[in-house]
């Protein structure tokens, strides 16, 4: 049997539940959301009119879930007009409604019995085929299935996600002995390619893969603090990015979940273990003492850290009181800075004869030894539980690739002098002669399964650009960029200069890459896979030189940036930009004029050198109006004022995508753009794209004269910013860049309709950005954002 998921169902509309049916609805499903009906009508519904037959009434828990969905930060929806794919309903009314849809999830409370409760009324009228999933965090799979039909059992499983649902990558699949093995394949597929998530298959143990070990890690911390006098603060200062984890490290990442929530998760593995494992499964008593006292976390307000007149400060466990915040400061933290590469930072850390080393050694050592123990428990290869724990807790190494990084050897005799024993599973690495879990032979990796080396498998759609330039190398490189021949015709221009930031290395790898792949190509990808696609401009350069006085040098570098996106533009091959993550200001400017954009959902862009003072010169002003009159259907009467009216609000606002869909809605993606709800499918997506042109018989835009809005727009642009400026909104300085750049929109102060060539609107943008790149104001404003990395309003 084939499957396919149009249409789908969310029971429970709580935080989770309402995450999920915001995620599928980013994805395109249609998806119902239920709930209970309330079971009085309080006042404020009797104000309403509402009675206890009234729809509105009985579907108000759902409803109010999708209202809680538009306030909440960081936003479920990657665009609002995504709401319209919910559609709220009760348990009670709207059961039938779940013969039509194509998979149910379940995401209430965390009970076996309401849980069978629930999943016994769903059999009754299941469709045959249907997917029913539970979002259960603990709670067995197996127990859900007793009691269900054969065409029910067939086709449940677990479909763990972590919240949020739209940011975090990790979807836990658990199948129970009843699943149909082409249920499981069928959902990870799913989870993968539509809901864009990282999939693993977990076994149905408790806490499954992530929470199993990342709680365990969690609790082993809090016992060190404990036992050996470290403070919250201490603990956080070298368990966060000095050895790959979030910035939240421990105690943040704990406030952020909530506590009471962390010691749920916790019960469900201490109620079913026994000896040691269970002890430390059992949180300290302060843990207890803060649940009691509503120190929650986050959501109360204070946990392990509570903010007072704009200062942190941290939990005393022992007395209970709040203190200054305090960090660990070792001789390993400083030397481990200079140290390349997070394998070098950790192992330095790891053995250092310090506070920091000794605090790492023991958090370290059991998590490791504990993760081989729970080999061919939890999951059955290190792949799996590697990447649970770097998609759902976000750590940069998994356990046994930070393992491997440590040393397995090394390692594993320092345990046994402290007198621990050693899990079947790693010592058998070693009595076969191995020294890492992970091997690399002729590009490929390979893992340990306990008797010999498989291949990590790979999906065709996941292409490591580090991996693949190790094996394939590269065209050509410089400081800045790299060109490498991905295959199948198509090249990619990696940036891989500091954060990507756009200089002249850049674009001379710019011109380079569009004459080789015009001579030997099919078509060209600019992509990468740095922590962002760019964040602009090389803001440090232009200041040094601004500083100078040296406006000539400037002038030829502003140039080159504008003749390089004209190249990009014109060239007789397709171009496709894959941004992601940061696509700011220059960054935005190489996407506009490129054939096509294959953005990640979670892509940020926006032009905002109004920010530091200055206006987009690379381009940017020209590429946004054409690509906003470009949006407008044809046949249709064009306001050239108000188009440009509605760019230099984008662009005076420095207005920045919340994600891919919103930068669509932004004009900076046109329809025929495309969006990848996958991130580690972008460049795959993105190099599928260049050769659809390509073979479709791609042809480079005709060079065109543009209309401009002239004087009129000039005009109306200067009143609308006068307007904020009497109103106290925008300061003189603010004035000054505001008339620049709606001299630059308008096309100057020519009359209404005037078609000019592509050159004069680039002229006029670079005299706009030379001249404000000299104001003191603007050179303030550089200052301040490389040195605060904010803006300043001066």
């Amino acid at each position: 049997m084939s499957y396919q998921i149009k249409k789908a169902a969310v029971i429970g509309s709580g935080v989770m539940g309402s995450g999920i049916a915001a995620h599928l609805a980013n994805s395109g499903i249609a998806t119902y959301l239920l709930d209970i009906v309330p079971k009085e009508v309080n006042e404020a519904d009797a104000k309403k009119g509402w009675t206890k037959e009234s729809p509105a009434f009985r579907n108000s828990v759902a409803t109010g879930a999708l209202e809680k969905l538009l306030k909440q930060k960081p936003a479920p929806l990657t665009s609002k007009k995504n709401l319209q794919l919910i559609t709220p309903g009760n348990l009670e009314d709207d059961l039938e409604k779940l013969k039509d849809v194509d998979w149910i999830i379940e995401v209430i409370v965390e009970n076996l019995e309401v849980k069978q409760n629930l999943f016994s009324r769903i059999d009754d009228i299941l469709t045959p085929g249907t997917i029913v999933t539970s979002n259960t965090s603990g709670i067995s799979i197996e127990d859900m299935t007793k009691g269900r039909s054969e065409a029910f059992a067939s086709h449940f499983l677990g479909t763990h996600f972590f919240n949020p649902p739209r940011y975090l990558k990790l979807l836990e699949v658990i199948p129970a002995s009843t699943t149909k093995p082409e249920v499981v394949e069928f959902m990870k597929q799913f989870g993968e390619d539509v809901l864009g998530k990282g999939v693993v298959v977990a076994k149905d143990t408790p806490n499954f893969i992530a929470n199993r070990i990342g709680t365990y890690g969690l609790l082993v911390t809090l016992r060190e603090m404990v036992e050996r006098g470290y403070s919250v603060g201490e603990v956080d200062s070298v368990t966060g990015p000095a050895i790959g984890r979030p910035k939240s490290a421990t105690f943040r990442t704990l406030d952020v979940v909530g506590l009471d929530t962390f010691l749920h998760v916790a019960k469900n593995v201490y109620d079913k273990t026994t000896g040691e494992e269970q002890q430390v499964f059992d949180p300290p008593a302060f843990m207890k003492q803060m649940v009691e006292n509503n120190w929650l976390g986050a959501k109360s307000g204070q946990g392990f850290f509570v903010k007072k007149d704009k200062e942190i400060f941290e939990l005393n466990t022992s007395t209970m009181d709040y203190e200054p915040v305090k960090k660990l400061k070792t001789p390993s933290l400083e030397l481990a800075k200079q140290e390349k590469g997070l394998a070098n930072k950790v192992k330095t850390l790891v053995y250092a004869k310090d506070r920091t080393g000794e605090l790492l050694w023991n958090i370290f050592s059991p998590v490791l030894r504990y993760s081989a123990e729970l080999h061919g428990e939890i999951a059955d290869d290190i792949v799996a539980i590697d990447q649970a724990m770097k998609w759902g807790f976000g750590w940069q190494q998994g356990p046994f690739e930070t393992w491997d990084a440590i040393g397995v050897e090394k390692s594993v005799a320092r345990m046994k002098e402290d007198g621990h024993e050693i899990p079947a599973f790693a010592q058998s690495l070693l009595d076969q002669g191995h020294s890492s879990f992970y091997k690399e032979e002729d590009g490929e990796l390979y893992f340990f399964t306990g008797s010999d080396y498989a291949k990590v498998p790979t999906n065709e759609k996941v292409i490591d650009l580090k991996a693949y330039k190790k094996k394939h190398g590269v065209i050509k490189k410089n400081s800045g960029a790299s060109l490498i021949d991905l295959g199948d015709g198509i090249a990619l221009l990696e940036f891989h200069s500091q954060s990507n930031s756009i200089g002249p290395d850049i674009l001379q790898m710019i011109n380079f890459a569009v004459d080789e792949v015009e001579k030997n190509f099919k078509g060209l990808v600019i992509g990468n896979q740095g922590k962002n696609f760019c964040v602009g401009a090389n803001l440090g350069m232009i200041l040094m030189e601004a500083q100078d006085d040296n406006i000539f040098e400037l002038d030829f570098i502003v140039r080159m940036f504008q003749q390089a996106m004209l190249k990009i533009k014109y060239s007789s091959k397709p171009v496709v930009a894959a941004p992601f993550g940061m696509t700011l200001g220059g960054g935005a400017e190489v996407c506009l004029p490129t054939a096509h954009i294959q953005a990640s959902t979670e892509t940020y862009m926006g032009l905002v050198e109004a920010g530091v003072g200055l206006i987009p010169g690379g381009g940017g002003n020209k590429e946004l109006y054409i690509k906003h009159l470009s949006s407008l259907p044809n046949n249709v009467k064009v306001d050239y004022v108000e188009v440009a009216t509605t760019v230099f609000e984008t662009i005076a606002m420095a207005k920045v995508s919340t994600s891919g869909e919103e930068a669509r809605e932004n004009n900076f993606l046109n329809q025929a753009d495309g969006v990848s709800v996958n991130p580690d499918h972008l460049i795959y997506d993105a190099k599928q794209a260049a050769l659809h042109l390509y073979e479709a018989g791609y042809k480079a835009p005709i060079r065109q004269k543009v209309p401009v809005s002239g004087a009129p727009g000039y005009a109306t642009m200067l009143v609308g910013a006068e307007g904020l400026r009497l109103s106290g909104y925008i300061s003189e300085h603010d004035m000054k860049i505001a008339k620049k750049l709606a001299y630059v929109l308008a096309g100057g102060e020519v009359p209404y309709g005037t078609l000019v060539d592509e050159e004069y609107l680039l002229n006029l943008e670079r005299e706009a950005f030379l001249s404000l790149v000299a104001e003191p104001k603007s050179q303030m404003r550089m200052q301040h954002m490389l040195v605060k990395g904010k803006p300043l309003r001066n």
